[in-house]
């Protein structure tokens, strides 16, 4: 076990040691102190509940909290290839299947720290800038409903982590899994748009379908100053058993195609 956690110890330090990771998190943490800022300014009143604004906030700035997840995803196996390191990596004393798990948890570590780090200044800064006090009718985003819909949001990260991090792993291109990945976060509403389960019972067991889980919050749209849509007739358990079965298939895709891979040549 100790050998194992210095292998994602490792990982970790290759994450953190590149100046484009702290340029990453340094462009988040700006833009989640700004845009509260720039919402109070623009609706020109601070009478908004805090909780409200800091979901916005999130709402808004985890879309690039995603694209730079996604760069760290992309790269973490696709990138000894690059490189050229992954030789140097194989002949040490630990399994591929190890090596592919403490690269996928640094991933999801960088993930979590990310993510934490937006939700925590954001709320932090609206709660400097905006009201604190209640609705008169109790209605209005509350700290119950503010972090459902920002676990919503990391399910959805979590989901296209996965898919990126199975391209890097069988394709070894991090500008495919890039790519690739940023083409499912802005075609989602479309393929949800087309092949809706309304019209087609098949369609929900589409992996698009099912990863906006926010749409099971009740009045979403009352939460934030962002909208939401429906739930197509779809309940939260299916949906969450669906992703569990596409996570296990990109989970095994990566793992089996990573330990038969021959890296001699």
């Amino acid at each position: 076990m100790s050998n194992f956690g210095n292998l994602i110890m490792n990982e970790n330090m290759k994450i953190f040691r590149r100046p484009r990771t702290w340029i990453m998190l340094s462009i988040l943490a700006l833009i989640s102190l700004l845009m509260p800022v720039l919402l109070k300014e623009g609706m020109g009143s601070s009478e908004v509940p805090y909780w409200q604004a800091a979901i916005t906030t999130v709402q808004i700035v985890f879309f690039l909290n995603t694209i730079f997840c996604v760069v760290i995803a992309a790269e973490a196996v696709a990138g000894e290839f690059t490189w050229g390191t992954i030789k140097l990596l194989l002949i040490r004393p630990w399994s591929r299947s190890k090596i592919l798990a403490s690269k996928y948890l640094s991933v999801i570590g960088f993930s979590i720290l990310s993510t934490l780090l937006v939700v925590i200044l954001a709320t932090v800064m609206s709660y400097m800038l905006f009201s604190h006090s209640v609705t008169p009718d109790g209605s209005g985003a509350s700290a119950s409903h503010a972090f459902a819909l920002w676990g919503y949001l990391y399910v959805d990260l979590f989901i296209t982590l996965a898919i990126a991090f199975m391209v890097s792993s069988v394709f070894r291109s991090g500008a495919l899994a890039i790519g690739l990945s940023l083409f499912i976060m802005f075609t989602q509403n479309l393929f949800s748009l087309i092949f809706n389960p309304v019209r087609y019972e098949w369609a929900k067991y589409v992996l698009f379908n099912n990863m906006d889980l926010s749409r099971y919050m009740n009045s979403a749209a009352d939460y934030g100053l962002l909208g939401g849509d429906g739930n197509a007739g779809m309940t939260l358990g299916f949906s969450i058993a669906v992703l569990a079965v596409y996570y296990v298939i990109f989970m095994l895709i990566s793992w089996v195609v990573f330990n038969k891979r021959d890296v001699a040549g």
